[in-house]
């Protein structure tokens, strides 16, 4: 019996630490605001549009403008930075204003702006289309070099009721410039929202603990068989 809960206790250990060293791996992966903030040299250009925007909604921090008392970041300024790709910028979705002027970035992935709810303003080296197409947004500029993306519309219909995209039970939630999310309404869940009642937490916890407690015992019978073979 002590074996076997030995085994029990070194299994819950083992999932335990494979959790604690995913979310690590996943965490070291993505950038910090800090890492964002000072990604390059010096601080936001003055007269600059986030310099502008920055003077009456929060406080320049490297290239970043910070809210006050939430520290999200609402404004970036990474113009100027010789970036030839941008591949994370998950830190700053928060951000109302975002400059990659003065890039020469060719190319670039709309799933950048993923998540980007409020930005309102996007000023892109001239090469790059505004995320999304110029459908996703109220007034699209182009001036010398650069390419102003203004007002992003809300990839739902007018009412943000059910969209077509999304399943019955559902409600679509604009997600970004061009992307939408199909959120459950109320009291359903599950697979396309098909499921009513809360959430089974209880249930599923129940699940994985009896499936860990099985998994323990066919290790103890396993350990078991070996010792009498020998």
């Amino acid at each position: 019996m002590t074996a076997g809960v030995s085994i029990f206790a070194f299994s819950v250990v083992c999932l335990f630490s494979v959790l604690v060293i995913l979310s690590r791996v996943y965490v070291d992966c993505q950038l910090t605001d800090a890492q964002l903030c000072h990604m390059c040299e010096g601080a936001i250009q003055n007269h600059s549009a986030v310099w502008r925007f920055c003077l009456s909604e929060g406080r320049i921090e490297g290239r970043c403008c910070l809210q006050d008392e939430e520290e999200n970041i609402l404004g970036l300024d990474l113009s100027n930075c010789s970036l030839s790709q941008v591949e994370d910028l998950h830190v700053a979705s928060a951000a109302v204003i975002v400059d990659l002027s003065s890039n020469p970035i060719s190319n670039m992935s709309d799933f950048i702006f993923q998540g980007f709810n409020y930005l309102s303003h996007l000023i892109l080296p001239i090469k790059l289309d505004c995320p999304g197409g110029n459908t996703s947004w109220d007034r699209v500029d182009v001036n010398h070099d650069t390419r102003l993306c203004e007002g992003q519309r809300n990839a739902c219909n007018q009412t943000g009721q059910m969209s077509l995209d999304c399943p019955e039970n559902s409600i679509c939630m604009p997600y970004g410039p061009g992307f939408v999310q199909c959120s459950c309404t109320h009291n359903f869940h599950g697979y396309k929202c098909l499921r009513e009642g809360h959430f089974p937490m209880l249930e599923v916890m129940a699940v994985l603990g009896g499936s860990t407690v099985v998994v323990s015992m066919l290790l103890w019978i396993t350990q078991r068989r070996k010792v009498k073979g020998t």
